[in-house]
């Protein structure tokens, strides 16, 4: 159980909520809703492209409560256990396809969510988009939503074959990914407040999976553009972390510092590159990788990465979760994040690769870091 008013973690059998002193089962005080969140409420949330998520209901069908799985009222509250539940802009899930789902969470200290996502997937082929609002910027959270779904939109489209060579290949990818990108800006542009002196702001990142269903294995291709990351990590052998970062952590460690000790200081998630009306670029970092052995494709926040940034970390937190089910991992990882403290929104996005019929058990590599439009990192803090 969580506590209804302030969403921290209760001990059991506890009467009151130790952090805000909430009687437990009390209804949580009703706060003036800001006019960001009213608007966020009644803004378009399309519920028809989703399957039933932990969270998230099916047109027509009972919400299930995240404490204990009973009928969420009309009210935001379980009538079993009678816990607060969040939004579901504060809390959602989707899933296209058996092999593709994500989850995407406010976490424990954010007021609100500012994460988004927006996923697609065929027999052979999906998207995974992942934006992270930056906090202090003003609406974030429906800019990020809508920039996400705009590229999404943009990447439906299998990827051109350029003119049959590797650069061509890669540099038509690129352009692709650049359209993507416009289209969140554009979307991101289009709800920035007059005059705002925080236009809002998100990180970007991308992921194209085609030919899952494939003898020679799956190609991966991936664009970022901030620190939110994508991660290959295969059911044997060494996880890869397929993005690099636009932030001040990365530039301290191309300079010579620890990953640990860049990322866990006071700039550790300053970010040097941004969606926006104020973005000084928008040449997306752009890389490939061919896998042929069975493994997860991850998208994600910092939210998550924060808590298990080498591959490794995030391997043996899959391994523990122990499903195949991409939904009930999403959900595992976000758990995984929440329990470790929640400091920031948290989003995980997963495709399912499995092994076609005589392909290596391994996973093989090719040209895993194509930066076709790598643009120089700036200084400035987002």
């Amino acid at each position: 159980m969580n506590c209804p008013s302030c969403a921290e973690p209760l001990s059991p059998g506890a009467a009151f909520c130790e952090a805000c002193g909430t009687p437990v089962g009390a209804a949580a005080p009703a706060a003036p809703a800001a006019a960001a969140d009213v608007a966020a409420e009644a803004a378009p949330f399309d519920l028809t492209t989703a399957t039933a998520v932990p969270g998230r209901a099916a047109p027509g069908a009972v919400r299930p409560c995240l404490q204990c799985g009973g009928a969420v009222g009309p009210d935001g509250y379980c009538e079993s256990c009678g816990s607060k539940q969040p939004s579901e802009r504060d809390h959602f899930g989707e899933a296209p396809a058996d092999w593709v789902a994500g989850v995407c969470d406010r976490g424990i200290r954010h007021s609100r969510n500012e994460d988004a996502m927006a996923l697609f997937a065929t027999g052979d082929r999906a998207v995974l988009v992942v934006l992270d609002g930056v906090s202090n910027t003003d609406d974030s959270h429906l800019a990020s939503l809508a920039g996400a779904r705009a590229a999404r939109d943009a990447l439906v489209v299998p990827l051109p074959s350029g003119m049959g060579t590797a650069d061509s290949r890669a540099a038509a990818v690129t352009r692709t990914f650049a359209a993507a990108v416009d289209g969140a800006q554009k979307a991101i542009v289009a709800l920035t407040p007059e005059g705002s002196a925080q236009p809002p702001s998100a990180t970007f990142s991308a992921v194209v999976v085609e030919g899952r269903t494939g003898a020679g294995g799956a190609r991966l291709h991936v664009a970022n553009i901030g620190d939110s990351r994508s991660y290959w990590l295969p059911d044997a052998g060494a996880g890869v972390q397929l993005t690099v970062d636009d932030s001040v952590a990365q530039v301290q460690i191309a300079a010579g510092a620890s990953r640990k000790e860049a990322e866990q200081g006071p700039q550790g998630h300053a970010i040097t590159r941004w969606l926006g009306i104020d973005a000084p670029d928008l040449a997306p970092r752009v890389a490939s990788l061919d896998v042929t052995g069975p493994g997860w494709v991850l998208n994600c926040s910092d939210g998550l990465w924060n808590y298990a940034s080498e591959p490794q970390e995030l391997t043996d937190q899959v391994a523990a979760a122990a499903t195949s089910d991409p939904q009930a991992l999403a959900l595992a990882l976000v758990a995984f994040a929440n329990g470790r403290g929640g400091q920031d929104n948290i989003t995980a996005v997963l495709a399912r690769i499995d092994a076609p019929a005589g392909a290596p058990a391994d996973p093989g590599a090719a040209d895993p870091g194509h930066n076709a439009a790598t643009a120089d990192e700036g200084e400035t803090d987002g």
